[in-house]
C-alpha cells in the first residue's frame, strides 16, 4: 500500500490510499469468508460451503462492497496509529477507483485534527502579570456584619404612611415602558436603586394609596427612545413594614452558628471576604494571562470544533429561554426578530475565543505534564450523580464515559490554570 499525506487550511488532513491488486486479493478473500460464515446451502454445513458458491450465492456486489469496506477500515485505522493524528472529526471516506476483482482500490479520507500550537514563552508571559495583595477592611466587615443583621430582622406591618427605611411592597406600571406591564416589588425605601426621584415620591405613601407622577429618565437608561424625556408612573403602595433590627452583640452572633462571641463573628466574615476576593483575584489574573497568551499564539481553530461549541451554546440558551422566560424559542425568536442561523453567526467570535482558550490550556497542560488522577475524575461523577434528583435516572441519561472525561478535562484546565498563575509575582 502506498499513502500520500496532504496537510490543508483549517487543521484538515488529506490522505490517499493506493492498494495493490494483490492487497486488495486479500480483503476479497477475507469478506467471502466473513460472508460465507452464516451461509447455509443443502449438502454443505454452516460455514464450509465453497467460495464459488458463496461468490454465486451472495453476488459479487455486495462481496466487492465488503472488501472494500473491510480494505477502508483497516488501512484507515492503521495509518492514523502510526502517524498517530489526534483526529477530531468523522473522516469522510470517498472511493476514487472502480472496485473489481482485476484491479486494486485507491481511496482517499479527509479529516480534521487538533492543530499544531507554537506557543509564546507563557511562564515569562505570566511572570510579568502582576498579582494584587488582598486585604480586607473594617468597613467591609462593618457592611457584611450590618447585611446579616438586616437579614435577621423582624417585619412588623403598619398602617401609617411609609418612611425612610421602612420595607415596602408596591405595584406600579407605566404606559410607555414595556407597554404598561404592571410590575411588583418589594424593598427597603431609599435602597431600591430605582431611578432618582422614583423613592422620594414613595415617602408619605401610606398602604391602599395610589398616586401619579413623572420623572425624567436619565442617560443611562436601557430604552433609549425615552432617555432624557418625562415618563409618567402611576404606583399603589401595597404593605408598610417597620423594620426591627436585632441587636448586634455576643448573645445575637452565637445565635448565628458556632461563635464564641461577636469577634469570632466578625473574624469569620473577614475570612470568608478574604477568600472570596483571592477567588476574584485569581480569577483575573488567569484571565490576563490567557488573553496575554492567546494575543502572542497563532491558531486557526478547526472549524468543526467551533460550529460545536456554537450549537452547545445555541442550546444552552434555548434550555435559558425556557427555564427563565418561560416561552418558546420560536417566540423568542420572534421577538428578538432573528433567526436561529442569526444567533449561530453570532456566536462566532467567542466560541472561537473558547475553543483558542481551550486548545491553549490543552498544550500547556501537555508541556507542563498536567496529570488527573482516576480517582479525581471518578470523585467529580460521584458528587454530580449524588446532586442529581435521581441517581438511577441519570445513569441512564447520561453516557458516564463521556461525563467522565469531561471532568478530567475540567480538573485538568483548573490544575494548568492554577499552575500558569503560580509563575505570576506579588505587587
Amino acid at each position: 500500500m502506498k499513502t500520500f499525506i496532504k496537510k490543508l487550511p483549517k487543521s484538515q488532513i488529506e490522505i490517499l490510499f493506493e492498494i495493490s491488486k494483490e492487497e486488495f486479493t486479500g480483503f476479497i478473500e477475507s469478506a467471502i469468508l466473513e460472508l460465507g460464515k452464516n451461509l447455509s446451502v443443502e449438502g454443505f454445513r454452516q460455514g464450509q460451503v465453497p467460495k464459488e458458491m458463496v461468490l454465486q450465492k451472495i453476488g459479487k456486489e455486495k462481496i466487492l462492497a465488503s472488501a472494500a469496506q473491510l480494505a477502508v477500515k483497516e488501512n484507515y485505522s492503521g495509518e492514523i496509529s502510526v502517524n498517530k493524528f489526534e483526529i477530531i472529526s468523522q473522516p469522510e471516506i470517498e472511493i476514487l477507483s472502480e472496485v473489481s476483482f482485476e484491479k486494486g482500490l485507491n481511496f482517499k479520507a479527509l479529516f480534521t485534527v487538533l492543530p499544531e500550537i507554537n506557543l509564546p514563552d507563557y511562564k515569562k508571559i505570566a511572570s510579568q502579570t502582576k498579582k494584587e495583595e488582598i486585604s480586607v477592611k473594617e468597613n467591609e466587615i462593618r457592611d457584611a456584619l450590618h447585611f446579616l443583621q438586616r437579614s435577621r430582622a423582624k417585619f412588623i406591618f403598619e398602617n401609617r404612611p411609609a418612611k425612610k427605611n421602612d420595607f415596602i411592597e408596591i405595584e406600579f406600571y407605566s404606559s410607555q415602558i414595556e407597554n404598561g406591564l404592571k410590575r411588583k416589588d418589594n424593598f427597603i425605601l431609599g435602597q431600591g436603586h430605582f431611578i432618582l426621584g422614583f423613592e422620594e415620591n414613595l415617602e408619605g405613601m401610606a398602604p391602599g394609596q395610589e398616586k401619579e407622577f413623572s420623572l425624567r429618565l436619565p442617560e443611562n437608561y436601557p430604552q433609549k427612545d425615552l432617555v432624557a424625556k418625562d415618563v409618567d408612573f402611576k404606583v399603589k403602595m401595597n404593605s408598610v413594614q417597620k423594620m426591627e433590627l436585632p441587636e448586634v452583640n455576643d448573645e445575637w452572633a452565637r445565635g448565628l452558628g458556632n461563635f464564641e462571641s461577636l469577634d469570632s463573628l466578625k473574624k469569620s466574615i473577614g475570612e470568608g471576604i478574604k477568600m472570596e476576593k483571592e477567588n476574584l483575584e485569581s480569577q483575573r489574573v488567569r484571565s490576563e494571562i490567557l488573553e496575554k497568551i492567546i494575543r502572542e499564539t497563532k491558531i486557526e481553530p478547526p472549524q468543526v470544533l467551533v460550529d460545536s461549541e456554537k450549537q452547545r451554546m445555541i442550546e444552552d440558551l434555548k434550555n435559558l429561554v425556557s427555564e427563565k422566560l418561560k416561552i418558546t424559542f420560536v417566540d423568542y425568536l420572534s421577538q428578538i426578530k432573528k433567526t436561529e442561523k442569526d444567533l449561530l453567526d453570532s456566536f462566532s467570535p467567542e466560541a472561537e475565543k473558547k475553543i483558542k482558550y481551550a486548545l491553549i490550556l490543552k498544550e500547556i497542560s501537555k508541556r507542563e505534564k498536567i496529570e488527573v488522577a482516576e480517582k479525581e475524575a471518578q470523585k467529580a461523577v460521584n458528587e454530580f450523580l449524588r446532586d442529581y434528583p435521581s441517581t438511577e435516572k441519570a445513569k441512564k441519561e447520561f453516557d458516564l464515559e463521556k461525563l467522565k472525561s469531561y471532568y478530567e478535562e475540567v480538573i485538568r484546565n483548573k490544575k494548568t490554570l492554577q499552575k500558569l498563575e503560580s509563575f505570576t509575582t506579588r505587587s
